[in-house]
């Protein structure tokens, strides 16, 4: 007797191998007969399949004439009668029945016999293929919840235990996993000279698998972030890492982003993810960084890119369980409508709140979450600045790199000219910022970066509150807390004074306010210009005064 699982199996019984193979059935163990023949596999495709499923009764198979190979060799093996055991309309197996001990051939009693033994033994037989089924099918029900489980204690290991406390931030975050465990993770980086790096990743795939390589991830990545600092060289260190050993058909998209809280500057770099959006003053805006995921090809490069966060500014990462939840009509929840959440509602926790909201409206109160979501949020404060007091935020008008090398600073000065000059300056005190921002420039190229090709000076144009702001940013790292002194030429003349020092005290008085930052390592010159009439009378009427 043989069951049907994609293909028959034959086993010789005699007329007392019936009654065993019956009650075989019913306790869903295989007889073992003595000098079993080897077994004869029916192909789906093969026509006896076919004709075995329409037959009525016993079939006699010496006299069956068919183009079948498995009918060919039941025959080589001397099989005379075949008979279905059908359940429910449904060919469940076949007993198979070699020559007669007493060489005598099957009457006509000893098939309807047959026919009735079979009609017992398909329902038992059947029963006993469902036990089975049903055995092995919770068997791997257990050993995938015991996996996920796994996965589970894993991924909540690895999460941040705490966030961190920043003075002027709020930090949030969220980690929903969904019923069947993903890859999502997040994580926070306390690095050098006060800066924090945040993560957000997804790998491929799910169950233990996906969270060992969230895992690996993980760990390279905050290895490296210790030595490298920088995201971009951060992720090709990481991609190296994870290519070797990436199981395949896996893969992690990740941002990697640094932020500096003193001045609110994000540098970032993304390794196929989704991308940021920061909520400003005029809405929301993409933050875009190229770059392949991790663990698919060695050799890849990550652009890096980077934003000032204003005050008022918030920024969020965050996973694609968002966007691609679904309404009871399969539509997604989609970019768009995420990108019009951070813009409109306010930052840090409440926006996480609020986007959640927004997600129980679309895919309805009783929907099964599909994929994990993840949500990382930084706010800034609205409060005072370094070059403002106010809660209004600043807006950025320009960004770019000037190149170490002397004469470069007119590049800096007409380019800067040329996007603050429609803000409404007078030309004088235009004329008095641009030559505020050469003498800036050419200092933080000599003295910052020591005319190094390889050290570009970074420069900064925002506007908001009635001011214009330039930013000038070396890697001198200069203390700040430094006291500049008044030049006086006949001091200098007798060596009290040093011979150089008359940029400084030169820029300051060709602006309303300048302000110095560093952490030691970057050094960032702001210089600020008042755009309301009173501010321009009144430092007109100084400049008067002091003549």
């Amino acid at each position: 007797m043989s069951t049907l699982t994609g293909s028959f199996r034959r086993r010789f019984l005699d007329r007392a191998g019936v009654d065993r193979a019956v009650r075989d059935a019913a306790s869903a163990k295989p007889v073992a007969l003595v000098d079993e023949p080897p077994p004869v596999d029916i192909a789906p495709n093969d026509p006896l399949l076919a004709y075995l499923q329409g037959a009525s009764g016993v079939v006699g198979i010496e006299t069956l004439e068919l183009d079948s190979p498995a009918l060919t060799a039941m025959k080589a093996a001397g099989v005379q009668l075949a008979v279905p055991l059908v359940s429910q309309g449904e060919l469940i197996g076949v007993l198979n029945l070699g020559p007669r001990r007493s060489e005598q051939d099957y009457s006509l009693d000893d098939r309807k016999l047959l026919d009735n033994l079979a009609a017992q033994a398909a329902p038992a037989l059947r029963v006993g293929q469902l036990v089975r089924q049903q055995q092995a099918e919770a068997r791997t029900r257990e050993r995938f919840e015991q996996e996920l489980e796994v996965a589970r204690l894993i991924q909540q290991n690895f999460l941040p235990k705490q966030l961190p406390d920043l003075p002027g931030w709020e930090v949030a975050a969220l980690y929903r996993p969904a019923r069947e465990v993903g890859g999502d993770f997040y994580d926070v980086i306390s690095l050098p000279d006060g800066q924090v790096g945040f993560v957000v990743g997804d790998v491929t795939d799910k169950g233990v698998p996906a969270a060992l390589v969230m895992a690996a991830t993980r760990s390279v990545l905050r290895a490296s972030a210790q030595r490298l600092v920088e995201p971009g060289e951060v992720l090709e260190r990481v991609n190296e890492h994870l290519c070797p050993d990436m199981p395949p058909k896996m893969f992690v998209t990740c941002l990697y982003g640094v932020l500096e809280p003193a001045t609110g500057r994000f540098r970032f770099a993304n390794a196929g993810h989704d991308l940021p959006y920061v909520k400003t003053a005029d809405g929301s805006v993409e933050l875009r960084a190229r770059g392949m995921p991790l663990g698919l090809m060695t050799g890849m490069a990550y652009e890096e890119k980077e934003t000032v966060l204003a005050p008022g500014d918030s920024l969020l990462l965050h996973s694609d369980g968002v966007v691609e939840a679904h309404d009871p009509d399969g539509h997604m929840f989609g970019f768009p409508r995420l990108k019009e959440a951070v813009a409109t509602y306010p930052g840090g926790g409440e926006l996480i709140d609020l986007v959640l909201a927004d997600l129980r409206e679309h895919t309805g109160p009783d929907a099964e979450q599909e994929d994990d979501i993840t949500m990382v949020t930084l706010a800034r404060a609205g409060g005072s600045t370094p070059a403002e007091e106010g809660p209004a935020p600043m807006r950025q008008l320009t960004e770019f790199d000037v190149p170490s090398a002397e004469g470069n600073e007119r590049l800096a000065l007409t380019t800067v000219s040329a996007v603050v000059a429609p803000l409404g300056l007078t030309d004088a005190r235009l004329e008095r910022l641009e030559t505020a921002v050469g003498e800036a420039t050419m200092n933080a190229m000599e003295h910052g970066n020591g005319y190094r090709a390889d050290q570009p000076v970074k420069v900064r144009v925002l506007t908001g509150s009635g001011q214009v702001r330039v930013q000038i940013t070396d890697q001198g790292g200069a203390s700040t807390d430094r006291e500049s002194e008044t030049p006086d030429i006949e001091a200098k003349l007798a060596g009290l004074q040093r011979p150089r020092g008359w940029g400084l005290f030169l820029i300051k008085n060709m602006v309303d306010e300048a302000h110095e930052m560093s952490d030691g390592k970057v050094h960032t010159l702001e210089l600020v210009m008042h755009l309301d009439d009173k501010s321009e009378i009144e430092h007109e009427r100084g400049d008067d005064d002091d003549q």
